[in-house]
């Protein structure tokens, strides 16, 4: 009943969602459900996966009348869920809730529906529709692209994925680096032309000059966290072991269950024991060994704040520092301010016009919102006088306009600052400002502000971290950044869990757990697990099928 946001979230905690004692979830009368296709009744279908509705569709024997009526119908639909599959969807059931799709499979439904349109003379835009994408489904998004294209459209994709810039009749390299140091195109032709470009970093690692190598694998034993009985959506009663202390993998297709298994029993059960989060984890026995960590951190792609207010500097709790350090300064002292007056979220030093948003919002009736700069401030966010206090010749103003790159050199001097910016800058984050809000941060980036947060912390070495997809929107450089970054934590001692489709991120792992054979209802099993050489030599496994072709020639001696 009540209107508070807060309030309602508080109790929804102690709720859950219960099937409908009625019709078992099957959200119709009773009248409606007698009537049956092929013996099943229309809730009985949507509940089948894409391609169980297309087997399904190949056994149904009709009659001649039924025929008639039906054959026109049963060929439209036969045609969508052909055009679902196609695009590796396949594993996902009928009545899935939208709001449960991941952002990749909700792009790549999307794009089911335009090839079903068959419309021409298009220009389709598509931003990394490969995400989520196990390497085996990857050919089959790239053939419904080509598809596209020789219905007479154009594709055009923003993407970091080997296998699709290979298939591309035409590439175009941005660059030379990121921010402020980006912007223009270094390259573009084929992908054989831009490998033999010698200033694009996208060409180099086409080309092998340069590659993520794969680092000496670590030996020690640590022990191990076993998850026993895991049975929640797909998965069929599993028990997995989690080695302590080094960097784990979860491979398998799409749909096998591995977010399943890492975000709904591991991290949650953790959660619930170490953290007191109030969480229901997933269907499974018991989780042994628990007791080798001290708390349980889920770094996912979730954005750092959801106002302008919030900003890397205020979430790696940067801010509060460079606060103290400006109340320092002897005209700070003169004037008796002290840190909250260097805040932009507090009256005092904040430029009042614009409550220190350094924006205007003006509300037009039926069109988006329009932010315009302050007339006060001109977008510094703060009042005259406080504008006047002076570090090295820079106001707090200036700081915040700061990218990383620069701060680091500025800030030099002061260690409690330079600890903070130096892990900003390890995840490959120079060319982001300090002040920038947090709404215009990607997934990716928001992603890696957050491993920064961690890392400059004081580490226990007994913490356990999980990582959903970390390479989404990274390129091949970034990824090199932030596996280095990783496998810092865990030289720490700490545990990393990823979940991954990306093979440079694979082959650096310690110990892979690899689930399938397929999607959905086939998937939900334990395939192989150990190290990725172990996994590579599983002929059942599909992940290891393509790991064999990007680990060293001489396993052996790698391992």
């Amino acid at each position: 009943e009540t209107d508070s946001s807060q309030q309602r979230e508080r109790i929804e905690e102690y709720m859950s969602f219960r099937p409908c004692p009625e019709c078992r979830g099957a959200r119709l009368k009773p009248e409606v459900l007698a009537v049956t296709v092929g013996e099943r009744a229309i809730h009985e279908f949507t509940r089948m996966s894409v391609t169980r509705a297309i087997e399904f569709l190949d056994r149904l024997e009709l009659t001649s009348t039924e025929q008639l009526i039906g054959a026109r119908i049963i060929k439209e639909i036969r045609e969508r869920l052909t055009f679902l599959d196609n695009v590796g969807v396949g594993y996902l059931q009928l009545d899935r809730a939208a709001a449960t799709l991941s952002g990749g499979e909700a792009q790549r439904l999307r794009l089911a529906t335009q090839i079903g349109s068959q419309l021409v003379g298009v220009l389709y835009i598509l931003d990394e529709p490969s995400i989520g994408l196990h390497q085996r489904d990857n050919d089959k998004l790239i053939t419904t692209l080509e598809r596209l294209r020789d219905l007479g459209n154009t594709v055009l994709v923003v993407e970091h994925d080997e296998q699709m810039m290979r298939a591309a009749d035409h590439l175009v390299d941005m660059g030379p680096g990121a921010g402020e140091h980006g912007g223009h195109v270094v390259a573009e032709g084929t992908a054989a032309l831009v490998e033999r470009n010698p200033k694009s970093v996208t060409g180099r690692f086409l080309s092998g000059q340069r590659e993520i190598a794969v680092p000496e694998r670590r030996r020690e034993d640590n022990g191990s966290f076993w998850v026993r009985g895991a049975a929640m959506h797909n998965l069929k009663g599993i028990d997995v072991e989690f080695p302590v202390g080094k960097f784990l993998c979860v491979t398998g297709v799409s749909g096998s269950g591995k977010s399943t298994l890492v975000n709904e029993i591991v991290y949650k059960a953790l959660a619930n024991r170490l953290n007191r989060l109030r969480v229901k984890p997933g269907l499974h026995d018991a989780c042994e060994g628990i007791d080798c960590y001290d708390k349980v951190i889920d770094i996912d792609q979730s954005p750092i704040g959801r106002t302008p207010r919030s900003n890397p500097a205020t979430y790696t709790k940067l801010f509060d520092h460079i606060r103290e350090l400006y109340s320092l300064t002897p005209e700070a002292k003169v004037r008796g301010y002290k840190p909250g007056r260097f805040s932009f979220n507090v009256r005092g030093g904040r430029c009042e016009t614009c409550k220190g948003d350094g924006t205007i919002k003006i509300e037009m009736h039926f069109l988006p919102d329009v932010y315009v700069p302050c007339e006060t401030c001109h977008g510094r966010r703060y009042n005259r006088e406080t504008l006047e206090v002076r570090f090295k010749g820079k106001s707090i103003a200036d700081v915040l306009e700061m990218p990383v790159e620069e701060a680091l050199r500025f800030f030099a001097k002061i260690p409690k600052l330079r600890r903070r910016l130096q892990t900003l800058h390890d995840v490959g984050l120079d060319y982001i400002k300090l002040g920038q809000p947090a709404t215009t941060l990607s997934g990716g980036e928001a992603q890696r502000v957050k491993l920064a947060s961690e890392l400059s912390k004081i580490a226990t070495g007994r913490t356990l971290y999980i990582l959903d997809e970390p390479t989404t929107g990274l390129h091949f450089a970034d990824i090199e950044k932030l596996l280095e970054v990783l496998q810092r934590l865990v030289d720490s001692g700490n545990t990393v869990l990823v979940i991954e489709h990306n093979l440079d991120v694979i082959k650096q792992a310690d110990w892979l757990v690899d689930l399938g054979p397929e999607g959905g209802e086939a998937g939900g099993e334990l395939i192989a697990t150990g190290t990725p050489e172990d996994v590579a030599a599983v002929e059942e496994s599909f992940t290891g099928q393509f790991l064999r072709h990007v680990l060293p020639a001489n396993t052996a001696a790698a391992a």
